[in-house]
């Protein structure tokens, strides 16, 4: 008996030192390690829990190896998630070029005849009546656009056509109605999407339907009416934007169920 109980007590020793020994060198390989790689340029974050998780893999006994290796590989896996998830791309937003509508109030400069200088309203129908050359559509025209065809219809009429025209105003009233959390009439500043003015109107409401959205312009003195599918835009799918004008109406259905 009591040569049993000193057996189990040297077992026992000889256990906690190996246990010893086993940490003291697993601790040592991962130090080296960690110093080793400290001179690299190119290791990365996740190069040091990868690393110690071989190290944990190749000193500590299969019985162990289990939980703490779970944990290691755990912390692994979220910091290489942290790093190479998908992120929008980092870069601008290309601009739209806004074109004239019926509302807008523009301003022309005359730098060498500045009796004519003025601002004017473009009337419903989309014109300007100007000195010397009477009715001018501008309506659908980009300001540059519109620039360069007054330099052109001044050159018979003044020694120095050029003329700037600046765009003092771009607002649009668009009613936005249906199933949307609050219906009304609103004002925007151009360029607008059909999308953006829903979401200014508080969105669709619990039963509204995206899905068949009803955009309702007048042209030439008749009422049109475009049907828009706007989910793709909110699944995140990449869509064409369509723009608001001055008047127009928009409708969001409720869904049938």
């Amino acid at each position: 008996m009591r040569e049993n109980e000193i057996c189990a007590g040297v077992v026992s020793r000889l256990t906690a030192r190996c246990g010893k020994r086993r940490r003291i060198l697993r601790k040592d390989m991962v130090q080296q390690l960690i110093e080793k790689n400290k001179g690299r340029r190119e290791h990365t974050v996740r190069s040091y829990p990868l690393a110690i998780a071989s190290c944990l893999m190749r000193t500590v006994s299969t019985a162990h190896v289990g939980p703490l290796a779970a944990l290691v590989v755990v912390f692994c896996i979220s910091c290489h998630s942290g790093t190479d998830a998908p992120t929008l791309p980092d870069q601008p937003t290309a601009k739209t070029p806004v074109s004239l509508a019926p509302g807008d109030v523009v301003k022309l400069t005359f730098p060498a005849a500045p009796d004519f200088n003025q601002t004017q309203k473009i009337r419903a129908d989309g014109k300007l009546s100007l000195p010397l050359i009477g009715e001018v559509t501008a309506s659908g025209k980009s300001v540059p656009q519109f620039q360069n065809e007054l330099i052109q219809l001044y050159k018979p009429q003044l020694r120095n056509s050029d003329v700037i025209v600046t765009l003092e105003n771009a607002v649009g009233q668009v009613v936005v109605s249906g199933a949307v959390a609050r219906p009304a009439k609103l004002t925007f500043e151009r360029p607008t999407t059909v999308l953006q003015a829903i979401m200014e109107a508080g969105g669709i409401n619990e039963f509204g339907n995206l899905r068949k959205v009803h955009l309702i312009r007048t042209v030439n003195g008749k009422q049109r009416t475009q049907v828009l599918d706007l989910r793709p835009t909110l699944a995140g799918k990449a869509t064409s934007a369509f723009y608001i004008r001055d008047g127009d109406v928009i409708y969001v259905p409720q869904s049938m169920f």
